[in-house]
């Protein structure tokens, strides 16, 4: 075949590469937004030429793959320190920063007598294990620790505390039967096959900070039509109203 045929083709081929990648969005979001995000990306998609990529990870664990030059167009996190972190870094386009859920706190059990919307299983100390989101790495996991803190149960449960690497796996660990108790997104509830099944306890807000879940457009990402989409979409009348129906209040 002769060079200019081969070099004609290269080109063709790259073209079409930066077309394709100019098309998609490439997405990290906390583990708590998985069910939703997953039916904004299905609606999103439906409604655009665009196509979404997402990833799923502690906040904690994805901040730190931004920080190390990991791909990423968005960033939604499960608080807002990560993404205004990133923006005083230069990593992040301060202008896009917004709240996109705030997130509510539940205690889960998967037996349905043992908590029945107190706390006092809990209290009690008669469980064997209390699941928690690490909470170096997850919003949430912070959040169940200021609870035990506020309830004055800290020392006694510490014994028992199983620490997943983020909500999603502390889910897993009750869903499972691993352990009785858990602190979970009232999320993950609502998007469960059974949203009946167990028994919770929705802690009251005043028992930790607020759950203040931010979305920021990263630099890698700030010239990219579909970023910007999916940002402004996220902020539509229609996203919202998904978000609110599963588990989530909104600003």
């Amino acid at each position: 075949m002769p060079i200019r045929i081969l070099i004609v083709a290269a080109l063709v081929s790259l073209t079409a590469s930066a077309a394709t990648a100019s098309q998609e969005v490439r997405v990290a979001v906390a583990s708590n937004f998985i069910a939703p995000m997953r039916l904004i990306k299905k609606d999103f998609e439906a409604s655009t030429s665009f196509k979404v990529s997402l990833s799923f990870a502690s906040s904690g664990k994805l901040y730190a793959q931004i920080h190390n030059g990991a791909p990423y167009d968005l960033f939604l996190s499960a608080d807002s320190t990560k993404p205004a972190r990133l923006v005083k870094e230069g990593l992040a386009i301060n202008s896009s920063l917004f709240t996109y859920a705030l997130g509510t706190l539940v205690l889960w059990s998967s037996d349905e007598n043992l908590l029945s919307g107190k706390h006092e299983a809990l209290a009690q100390n008669t469980f064997n294990k209390l699941a928690i989101a690490n909470p170096k790495l997850a919003p949430y996991g912070a959040a169940a620790m200021q609870v035990l803190q506020q309830l004055g149960l800290s020392e006694a449960v510490q014994h028992k505390i199983v620490k997943g690497e983020n909500i999603a796996q502390a889910y897993q660990y009750v869903s499972s039967g691993n352990a009785q108790l858990g602190f979970v997104a009232y999320s993950q509830i609502k998007a469960a096959k059974d949203p009946n099944r167990g028994s919770i306890w929705i802690v009251p807000e005043t028992l930790y900070n607020a759950i203040q879940q931010d979305a920021v457009l990263l630099t890698s990402g700030k010239n990219k039509p579909a970023a910007k989409k999916l940002l402004e979409y996220l902020q539509s009348t229609a996203a919202r109203t998904l978000i609110k129906q599963s588990g989530y209040s909104v600003e």
